[in-house]
């Protein structure tokens, strides 16, 4: 289980390594959601996505010997490209099981990282588990998961760590912080740093339609799976299921989840891009798009939330700029 403790020890490894992001305003979406939001833009950090400091977090907790043999990881494409610039940085090999179906440009940056991209079929239910199984007994690599592992998430909680310090700063004392939500590393790890840093801060966990495990658990009490495991647009945040270590820390920690549309997530890119000048993913929006078309369901004068990565293939940040991008409407 991840603690306060873990998540500031890998604060501390991070520092001078990961990016100290902002909150950022603007009026026009403050107008939109009837109060005001703050945006924490971790399409600004490394590779593109918070998923850097977990990954970093995790590989610089490992011991030399154990790290030298290198690592091993699955991902549609943030945590491939954060655990791979890690690894690149501490000199040791990466592999990255990825989908055929990731975006391009994903699968393009963590080779381009230096990792070794293993391609699988997942529309066609070819298990990832089983290839990973085989190369690290093969090769003696180590799994670096990217929710469901203690130090990962101590380092996604680092963002929470700088929510906590920069909402006291300016006078933020009771705020919903929305969080994009997969597996739940972010979610979990913003959730534990909140608790300790700053208790009038609750975290949610975002998520689009069809793909809301969180939310159908956090409201039934127990892990629940989506119906099916791809296919969605917000490919950087569909997992089957919430993790069995994140799940007991949301269900404790956080509020309600938020479940928004493909198309409120695509009408999130566009406000993000002609509003604050951020390029924001489809999943790496939801909690934007949450903030903006569920307000009813938030509480309080402000609002923080994640954007929690920017890796967008050029057509579907088109499709986004062609159905929202009139400002004016």
């Amino acid at each position: 289980m991840s603690d306060i403790d873990l998540i500031r020890a890998a604060a501390a490894r991070l520092k001078g390594h990961a990016r100290r992001t902002p909150l950022l305003s603007s009026p026009f979406l403050d107008r939109i959601a009837g109060r005001r939001v703050w945006v924490k833009p971790e399409c600004l950090q490394h590779t593109g996505s918070f998923k850097y400091r977990g990954g970093y977090s995790a590989l610089s907790a490992l011991d030399d010997t154990t790290r030298a043999r290198g690592v091993l990881a699955f991902s549609s494409g943030n945590h491939a490209q954060g655990v791979a610039l890690a690894a690149s940085q501490h000199g040791v090999p990466s592999v990255i099981i990825m989908p055929s179906d990731a975006p391009a440009l994903k699968i393009a940056n963590t080779r381009a990282l230096g990792a070794e991209v293993i391609l699988y079929d997942r529309a066609g239910g070819e298990s990832r588990e089983a290839l990973g199984e085989a190369l690290e007994s093969e090769r003696g690599l180590t799994l670096i998961r990217p929710y469901d592992e203690p130090q990962v998430i101590a380092g996604q909680g680092t963002a929470g760590l700088e929510i906590a310090e920069d909402a006291a700063a300016m006078g933020i004392r009771r705020a919903d912080v929305l969080v994009c939500c997969g597996g739940g590393g972010f979610t979990s790890g913003i959730a534990l740093a909140l608790e300790a840093e700053a208790p009038g801060l609750r975290a949610r966990p975002c998520e689009p339609e069809e793909f809301d495990d969180t939310a159908r658990s956090l409201a039934s009490g127990s892990i629940e799976r989506n119906a099916r495991g791809s296919g969605g647009l917000c490919d950087a945040i569909i997992t089957p299921q919430p993790g069995e270590i994140t799940f007991p820390i949301m269900q404790r920690l956080c509020g309600p989840g938020l479940v928004v549309s493909e198309d409120e997530a695509l009408h999130a890119m566009a406000l993000a891009w002609g509003r604050l000048k951020l390029v924001a993913e489809p999943g790496g929006a939801v909690a934007l798009a949450a903030a903006l078309f569920r307000k009813d369901e938030i509480e309080g004068d402000d609002v923080i939330v994640t954007i929690s990565g920017g890796n967008v293939d050029a057509d579907i940040f088109k499709c986004a700029l062609d159905r929202h991008g009139d400002l004016e409407r």
